[in-house]
């Protein structure tokens, strides 16, 4: 597997914090609540900022504060942002959206063979709340798990596994057939990603539900939070920003990695280094004055 230099995984690394700069100042303004996750909140705990070795930013959201934050993304930054979903581009197949930098270029190797435009981004996690009720909960999560599945396998026919051997060459079969499909029947993109919608935002005026989360992801009982694990949210420093973080993180930090403060072994030190990246206009600035806040006078 290629690995970065530490000169462009360093600029990657702070065109990513200018992206999150130029969203919190959004937030800010129209006093919305954008918090960091996953990666990026253990970045956050154990690092104050990036895990050294990771390159990407993963930040949630709720979805009314969602819906505020795009609007105004397009409105005031569309010149600099491309807002990227299966709704802004039936052929992006993940239910993720992702803030993505005009002019530059970052492909991932597992989406090389998608067509639509993969910037330098900020994932961004749309957190909705989710039914008390244990058998409405336990369908709604069945519902979205088979339809974010379908929105990938549209598109790929043999996404990344996260095993091998004879139980991935069996999946491969499945996916290999489902694809084929899928597109014979000429199944819509487009609609795949609003029934998703649809699905998870059933309970949207249940603002006191318990739980809250995204539910499309590879795993999503990682992505599901109770409330009052995440509300009132706290401050912390990533990278010297201030941003929120769940106010007891550490608690799905430890479902997830265990012994989170404790440093990985080097060759379980994981990125996304990509098929294809390009830092476009971003190129010959100095990295130095993209850290500084320079940027938008030298292009």
């Amino acid at each position: 597997m290629k690995e970065y230099d530490d000169a462009t995984l360093h600029k990657v690394q702070q065109l990513e914090l200018m992206i999150l700069r130029d969203v919190l100042s959004i937030c800010k303004k129209y006093n919305l609540k954008l918090f960091v996750v996953a990666g990026s909140a253990l970045g956050a705990v154990r690092h104050q900022g990036f895990i050294p070795w990771d390159d990407d930013i993963d930040v949630s959201i709720m979805r009314d504060d969602y819906d505020v934050l795009v609007k105004h993304l397009k409105d005031d930054m569309s010149d600099k942002y491309i807002v990227m979903n299966a709704g802004t581009d039936p052929n992006y197949s993940l239910m993720t959206t992702r803030i993505m930098l005009k002019d530059t270029v970052f492909r991932e190797e597992a989406l090389k063979s998608i067509h639509c435009f993969f910037g330098i981004f900020l994932d961004v996690y749309v957190l909705d709340n989710l039914p008390d009720n244990e058998k409405q909960f336990k369908k709604l999560c069945r519902q979205a798990f088979i339809i974010s599945k379908l929105q990938i396998l549209r598109s790929i026919a043999f996404p990344v596994l996260p095993y091998k051997g004879m139980k991935a060459k069996l999946t491969y079969v499945i996916t290999g057939f489902a694809h084929v499909i899928l597109v014979i029947f000429c199944v819509s993109k487009k609609k795949l990603y609003c029934k998703g919608l649809n699905i998870v935002s059933q309970y949207q005026d249940q603002v006191k539900s318990k739980r809250i989360g995204f539910l499309f992801d590879t795993f999503p009982e990682h992505n599901i939070y109770e409330r009052e694990d995440v509300f009132p949210l706290r401050t912390v420093k990533f990278n010297g920003i201030d941003i929120f973080m769940p106010r007891n993180e550490e608690k799905s930090l430890q479902t997830v990695y265990g012994d989170f403060m404790q440093l990985p072994p080097v060759e379980k030190r994981k990125n996304h280094y990509p098929y294809e990246l390009d830092f476009g206009k971003y190129r010959d600035i100095p990295v130095e004055d993209i850290e500084a806040g320079k940027y938008d006078k030298k292009i």
